[in-house]
């Protein structure tokens, strides 16, 4: 896995527990962890995503 999709997935985990402690004291401050628990998701996936088909590029190329 891409080193980029880890930071992104240990934003993912911090953004879930800042939103959860932010809801469970009764703050709507939540709603912004959750925006950025989205944002950081996406971005790990499109990294995930990128290094898949790099390696399919690749090794189409080197086969043909």
């Amino acid at each position: 896995m891409p080193r980029l999709a880890l930071y992104a997935l240990a934003v993912c985990a911090l953004a879930l527990a800042a939103a959860v402690v932010s809801f469970a004291r009764g703050s709507w401050l939540g709603v912004i962890w959750i925006l950025l628990l989205g944002v950081s998701s996406n971005i790990a996936w499109y990294y995930v995503r990128k290094e898949k088909n790099d390696r399919a590029a690749e090794q189409a190329g080197s086969a043909g």
